[in-house]
């Protein structure tokens, strides 16, 4: 990448802290910077390939899929969004443009932390970002949080709003949230209007809608969500397996010693 156009386009800042952030985080549903290269005029980065495509294209050219399949992605959205709150991670620009496949199509890669920012007990975020049809009501309107007038939100309530949008287009092939006018589209997402198909069995309804809930406070959680019968089933075992080996971790390690290692580490 030229760092001129960069600057040009303003995308400078973006690019930055993408390669930071990418840099730091490691999970198998993520996807990885392995080196970046910083020169005079340019940056070169070299990350993870994947093969697949996105998994727009998919649902582009196939339609609603079958709820085990769709499950399956989930899942997987669901492991990579934990492991980024966990490190106070929000993405914010959670669609399946961003969310790529491997030659299989079968495993997920979520990218494009352009727009990510980190979060802090008792900060809000202000920034209005990501694609609107995604993007929950507090952001596009500001209506439960203001701070001087600007949207406030905590972060990890948006990407959850974002995954249930996701997994309503994953079994329906469509979005719940579609207007030609903005404004229509809007006040769509500030009401959570959409309509839900019959053939959509009833816990996946139960679990989408406790995702798409317009106040953020009633919104349902990441742990909460993997205590949901229909999330349960099938789970893969290697998510099982990450989840009890970080539960077990947490509860031995001595995170002082912890922090001095990792401390070290980065010099």
């Amino acid at each position: 990448m030229e760092k001129a156009k960069l600057i040009k386009q303003n995308l400078q800042r973006k690019v930055n802290r993408e390669i930071w952030l990418l840099q730091k985080l490691k999970h198998q549903h993520l996807v990885r910077i392995y080196e970046a290269i910083i020169q005079e005029k340019s940056i070169h980065v070299v990350m993870e390939f994947v093969p697949g495509g996105e998994l727009f294209d998919l649902i582009a050219n196939r339609g609603k899929m079958c709820e085990a399949e769709a499950r399956a992605y989930f899942q997987q959205l669901v492991s990579c969004l934990e492991y980024c709150h966990n490190r106070q991670i929000a993405h914010r620009d959670l669609k399946p443009e961003n969310i790529l496949l491997d030659e299989t199509k079968k495993q997920v890669k979520v990218a494009d932390f352009g727009l990510s920012n980190r979060m802090h007990d008792g900060r809000f975020l202000l920034t209005s970002c990501g694609s609107p049809n995604y993007a929950a009501p507090e952001v596009v309107s500001g209506k439960y949080f203001t701070i001087n007038n600007f949207r406030a939100y905590c972060g990890s309530e948006v990407d959850i709003w974002s995954l249930g949008v996701i997994l309503y287009a994953l079994l329906t092939g469509s979005l719940p949230f579609d207007d030609n006018n903005l404004l229509g589209l809007f006040q769509k997402i500030r009401e959570a209007r959409f309509f839900m198909p019959l053939y959509i069995s009833q816990q996946a309804k139960d679990l989408i809608n406790h995702m798409i809930v317009p106040n953020p406070l009633n919104r349902i959680t990441i742990p909460e969500i993997k205590n949901h019968p229909w999330y349960l089933q099938k789970l893969p075992f290697y998510i099982q397996i990450m989840d009890n080996t970080k539960s077990e971790i947490e509860k031995n390690v001595d995170q002082k010693i912890f922090k001095k290692i990792c401390e070290v580490s980065e010099r």
